[in-house]
């Protein structure tokens, strides 16, 4: 391969980005294809999805149960985001052996790790069983159907539009899944929570995983015996670079949007769901930040809790900015009221607005106490322990041979993990929380901390008796300990929590059984609107294009970064920007192989990160970003901060994806990593 002189830093003087709103159901691609060729697209629908041939379908997976990575070998290597792999790496570490710390890879097959609990889905078909469904067939038996249809399926009945379309899904989930390689936290995570969200971004974030199979290529379990999967597809990777205004195309499992709810429900997030959820987890983050700071072992048992806490707190905090910036509580009003004239003289539809609003009234409460209970005393971990112990111990469907097994299965994966000290600040800042914010707390948990004399002496109470906050302790008997008379007081709430424990306000039965209507009211009021299902972690292509955009007034983001801001950032002195000595010394000698590129302005640089105007959310993490020749150009793995509320509002002028440039991936696997073997697998152009 040739070294590729690339222009990264250029403002391009009247390049116009194009965003793309929608998040499309692959196997009706063809009604998109038209318009995605005009934009730069040069291959068809069936290239995209295909049942009867192999397609890009075949090369992209869901990644455990929420994000997205792609098949990259014809030998089951498959690429992911850092922070997708990071649970299964932190799972492998420890004090000794810290592969968050110092990274991670295997320099031969025997070196791969196994990763238990992991799995990987590759979709084999979806199916329009909307009519199947009306004619009074139950989700069960179509999905029982599917999954005895062949060898390690595993299948699921999902609602497009509110019901008002019904898909069936059939995937091969594969489980034995092995770590190849990582980079170390402070590149793969670089940044941390100071960057996340942020542009511009330098992180390189990915980590690399093999698909094992059993010796006639079908899924099987963990075994030495099996071999690397042969997919039916895998991405060629392009070494080519990138272009602001280049076509690029987002292939993945996005998790959840609401785009078509109405005010009410948008109000909601903007002024109480999101306000009280941030409150809470910044106490947690600090509490559980200050223990890592302080001990190597707690950093390690922490480092996937506080990435998970991170992640939506600091995403929620864009999401209301982002709201307000808009205005969109008061937009989708304005809308309302044009369609409530409409609708007025339509007796299918006269009214309907009033009736959502109505079933809002009756279960806002009641969702917002059960979502301030996980986020307040629900997020007590030997609370939650004690509770799934009981669950297991009153299983009438269990063995007691049964039973043994999984207790022994949580307590190991429990205590691995647990810091109790830690928990225990938590369990005081959360009760606290709890009794000044909700309107229903038990009499019974009033009185005994009322009793104790105040929240923290009552916590106290409870960690020093119980045998449960640490495993010498440990009985499989939860009778008569004192967490277990913390859960019985607590037990009325946390199964009202449970039972309104959906994807959002707006998917309460009561308040969704409407939205199917409204959604074919709006079909018919608003023509001109282009209408895709919201994300459900079901498997969508968005598309769009490289593209910067005007952050503020006269301050022009460009969409691409470089290993320079790397090294820029690693003098900052700021703890989230650590450059190991190692990336330093590439650096300094410009040792960059041929993954080596020019600036406008003549420097020797490796690229890193790019935006693009993609509609993405959650559960695109790790997904491929791909070329109008359908060739790896980069891996999603974050929005911007002001794009946040896209999930509720897209703005094609500001909504970007951020994704790490492929080049970079392969720079580190070959020249940080010392595993340049790995590449003699891709199909690199």
């Amino acid at each position: 391969m040739k070294r590729l002189s690339l222009i990264l830093l250029s403002l391009c003087v009247g390049f116009s980005a194009f965003a793309d709103e929608g998040m499309w159901l692959p196997s009706l691609i063809s009604s998109r294809i038209d318009d995605m060729r005009s934009k730069g697209f040069r291959l068809t629908a069936e290239d995209v999805y295909s049942v009867n041939r192999a397609s890009m379908k075949d090369a992209v997976v869901l990644f455990g149960r929420g994000c997205t990575g792609e098949i990259v070998s014809k030998q089951g290597l498959l690429l992911t985001n850092h922070h997708c792999g990071h649970s299964s790496i932190q799972r492998l570490s420890s004090v000794e052996h810290d592969y968050l710390l110092d990274g991670f890879w295997a320099l031969s097959r025997e070196q791969e790790l196994p990763c238990e609990g992991l799995t990987v889905s590759i979709l084999e078909r979806m199916e329009d069983v909307t009519d199947r469904i009306s004619a009074g067939e139950s989700a069960e038996s179509i999905v029982k159907e599917a999954e005895a249809s062949g060898k390690g399926l595993g299948a699921s009945v999902e609602r497009m539009y509110y019901g008002n379309q019904y898909f069936l899904f059939v995937y091969k989930v594969f489980r034995d899944v092995r770590l190849v390689g990582a980079p170390p936290s402070a590149l793969g995570s670089f940044g941390g929570n100071t960057d996340n969200w942020i542009w511009p971004r330098h992180t390189c974030d990915f980590s690399v995983f093999r698909i094992y199979a059993g010796p006639d290529n079908e899924p099987a379990a963990y075994s030495p015996e099996n071999r690397p999967y042969v997919p039916r597809r895998s991405f060629p990777i392009s070494t080519r670079g990138i272009r602001e205004g280049d076509f690029t195309m987002i292939y993945g499992f996005p998790g959840n949007t609401q785009q078509y709810i109405i005010s009410d429900a948008v109000d909601y997030v903007q002024h109480r769901s999101d306000p009280m959820k941030i409150a809470l987890r910044t106490q947690r983050l600090d509490i559980m930040g200050e223990a890592q700071k302080a001990s190597a072992e707690v950093r390690i048992k922490y480092a996937n809790k506080y990435v998970s806490v991170a992640n939506a707190w600091k995403k929620w905090q864009g999401e209301v900015l982002g709201l307000e910036r808009l205005g969109t509580v008061d937009s989708r009003r304005r809308y309302e009221a044009e369609f409530e004239q409409w609708a007025a003289d339509r007796p299918e539809y006269a009214g309907l607005l009033d009736s959502m609003r109505a079933a809002y009234a009756a279960v806002t409460e009641p969702y917002f106490e059960s979502e301030l209970y996980r986020e307040s005393v629900g997020a007590i971990e030997v609370l939650n322990f004690v509770d799934r112990l009981a669950a297991i111990n009153a299983s009438e469907k269990l063995t007691g041979e049964e039973k043994a097994a999984k207790i022994e299965t949580l307590r190991r994966a429990f205590y691995k993990d647990y810091e109790p000290d830690v928990d225990r600040r938590i369990a005081k800042a959360m009760l606290k929380e709890y009794l000044d914010r909700s309107s229903g707390v038990p009499a019974a948990l009033s009185e005994a901390v009322a009793a104790s004399g105040s929240a923290d002496v009552f916590i106290d109470g409870i960690f020093d008796s119980s045998r449960f906050v640490s495993p010498d302790g440990f009985t499989a008997d939860t009778d008569g300990d004192s967490v277990s008379e913390l859960s019985a007081m607590l037990s009325g709430v946390r199964k009202s929590a449970a039972g309104m424990r959906y994807r959002n306000l707006s998917d309460v039965p009561a308040v969704r059984r409407w939205y199917r209507t409204y959604l074919s009211a709006l079909r018919e009021f608003d023509t001109e609107r282009e209408f895709f299902p919201d994300a459900n972690l079901t498997l969508r292509v968005a598309y769009g294009s490289v593209g910067g955009y005007e952050y503020a007034d006269g301050e022009y983001h460009l969409p691409f970064t470089t290993l320079d801001g790397v090294i820029e950032k690693g003098t900052l002195g700021v703890s989230d920007y650590v450059v190991p000595e190692r990336l330093r010394r590439l650096y300094e000698t410009k040792d960059y192989g041929r993954w080596a590129v020019k600036t406008t302005s003549g420097r020797t640089t490796v690229p890193t990160c790019f935006l693009a105007t993609n509609h993405t959310t959650g559960g695109n993490s790790g997904s491929p970003i791909i070329n109008g020749r359908g060739e790896l150009v980069g891996i999603n793995f974050d929005r911007t901060w002001r794009s946040t509320m896209s999930d509720i509002e897209f703005d094609p002028e500001i909504c970007r994806n951020i994704s790490v440039d492929i080049r970079y991936v392969l720079f580190f696997i070959e020249k940080y990593g010392g595993a340049g073997y790995l590449l003699e697998e891709m199909d690199l152009r």
